[in-house]
């Protein structure tokens, strides 16, 4: 199996998302490229209060309507998006180790273990 690598694309897109999410004035407290080393993938992980109050549906919806409505929608698919309470596990978990403020930025988070759990590769935008 080849080896998943994050690439420039990737780490574009995923900014260009999290600024048109921002302009939409959805809350998004989490957001970053995680290694899911079992499916050897990575995923854009978007942690946001919608989930908790409306359900991850409505949260869902949301992006897609953000996605669709850009005028040039970056390269990634919904497929790729998970998004979650911004207490779940992952998010919490990176953010006992890095906070950011509400802005976008671009940290690279590598074979890390926080709180007992190895962290392969992370590339976090936002952790509030």
């Amino acid at each position: 199996m080849a080896e998943a690598s994050l690439v420039e694309e990737d780490i574009n897109a995923g900014s260009e998302l999290l600024q048109a999410l921002d302009a939409a004035n959805l809350k998004i407290r989490a957001a970053f490229w995680y290694l899911e080393s079992e499916r050897d993938e990575y995923r854009l992980y978007l942690g946001s209060p919608v989930v908790d109050v409306e359900g991850p549906r409505v949260a869902y919806e949301q992006v897609q309507r953000v996605l669709r409505n850009m005028p040039q929608p970056p390269p990634i698919q919904l497929d790729r998006i998970n998004v979650v309470s911004p207490t779940s596990e992952l998010p919490a978990l990176l953010r006992t180790a890095i906070r950011t403020g509400p802005g976008i930025d671009h940290i690279r988070f590598r074979e890390n273990t926080v709180r007992g759990t190895f962290i392969e590769d992370a590339f976090i935008y936002r952790s509030t």
